[in-house]
């Protein structure tokens, strides 16, 4: 099994920034692709952004493509969302997200969920 442990959510203001990282362990974590997902309340769990094994392919909402990026670090087993330029709509709780699937863009594909790092904006 794989287990992810989120941390960096905070308070902001818009126009500012913030880094989340997920830390990854488990035997079967090698191999697997990564996901951010997010959940404002009221609203379904919805996908944010998502990277292969390698690094080499990375791909992201429309409502945050071009202010957030994705990256991994597999020698630390530590996977990133930079956020930058926030906005209050981006106020959510955020997921990290890991599976077998070469994909992760929708929930389904989702093998394994960390427990959520809250993530404020106000305007």
């Amino acid at each position: 099994q794989v287990q992810l442990v989120e941390s960096g959510g905070g308070l902001v203001q818009a126009g500012g920034s913030l880094r989340l990282s997920c830390a990854a362990s488990g035997r079967t974590w090698t191999g697997y692709s990564m996901g951010w997902f997010r959940q404002a309340p009221g609203k379904e769990r919805d996908f944010v952004a998502g990277i292969n094994w390698s690094g080499t392919y990375t791909y992201y909402s429309n409502s945050v493509k071009g202010r957030f990026t994705i990256s991994r670090d597999n020698a630390k087993n530590t996977v990133l969302l930079q956020m930058n330029s926030l906005k209050p709509e981006d106020t959510a709780v955020y997921y990290c997200a890991a599976g077998g699937a070469t994909v992760l863009r929708v929930r389904g594909t989702v093998d394994y969920w960390g427990q959520g790092t809250q993530v404020t904006v106000s305007s």
